[in-house]
């Protein structure tokens, strides 16, 4: 395994070389643990390698001995923060189902650990815990007969289409939070302003989607945006559909 990037041994826990000189207690796995825990409770912002030290009680220098840089402490902490894929009850034979439960599995995680889906894309999965994912969603579509190629494509689609639905609704939420009130609220003062704003003769359907009442109506549930997420996920399982062999 000495052909191996030491950042990829890192991230697989790879005992690399000699380990003194380092603090006591100290190693991979608790520094990248401390710092999912610091980000889980102060967001992203809050696992900087500094504020880690401080947690550790050591200095930022010494975590270099333990990961090579914060880019790369940002690879290790996106995977183990996803943590384990779902296990698939029996039977195996509805490939559509077992997709549906991965892509909810995955946005359960990224509705627990909002920070997920704020770290920078920085190539593909290559740890052990992504790659978990990667083998289970695989396992999910082993029986369609879609050759590799339409299997790996079908996962990027859904699990990028997790990650751009959570970030979009952390934002929403966001915009909400600074101007005050809950998302019923906001979403019926919009309906209202377009209602005024949106020319039929410029703009028809608009205008006809304005005043149709919908944004004037109680969401559906106590979780609108989870509702918008699966309303998604059923679309985009449609073309995936389609795009089966037969």
């Amino acid at each position: 395994m000495t052909d191996l990037p030491d950042d990829l041994a890192r991230l697989w826990r790879l005992q690399r070389g000699s380990r003194l000189g380092r603090p006591a207690g100290l190693d991979v796995e608790r520094v990248v643990r401390t710092a999912v825990e610091l980000a889980d409770r102060d967001g992203l912002a809050g696992a900087t390698l500094p504020k880690l030290a401080a947690e550790l009680g050591v200095t930022p220098m010494s975590l270099y001995r333990h990961v090579g840089s914060k880019d790369e402490l940002l690879t290790l902490m996106g995977d183990l923060g996803f943590g384990e894929p779902p296990e698939y009850a029996p039977p195996h034979d509805d490939w559509r189902a077992l997709l549906r439960q991965w892509a909810l599995a995955q946005w359960a995680v990224h509705r627990r650990r909002p920070w997920l889906a704020q770290l920078p894309i920085a190539g593909p999965p290559r740890g052990p815990h992504l790659l978990a994912w990667v083998d289970s969603g695989l396992r999910a579509l082993r029986d369609t007969g879609a050759d590799p190629g339409a299997k790996l494509g079908i996962l990027t689609v859904v699990g990028g289409y997790v990650r751009h639905a959570d970030l979009l609704a952390q934002q929403l939420s966001d915009g909400w939070l600074a101007d005050g009130g809950a998302q019923p609220q906001h979403e019926q003062d919009y309906g209202r302003q377009m209602a005024i704003l949106v020319d039929p003769n410029r703009f028809p359907d608009a205008a006809a989607l304005f005043s149709s009442g919908l944004f004037e109506s109680a969401p559906p549930s106590d979780d609108p945006t989870g509702d918008d997420f699966r309303f998604g996920l059923e679309l985009i399982l449609d073309g995936v559909a389609a795009g089966m062999p037969d």
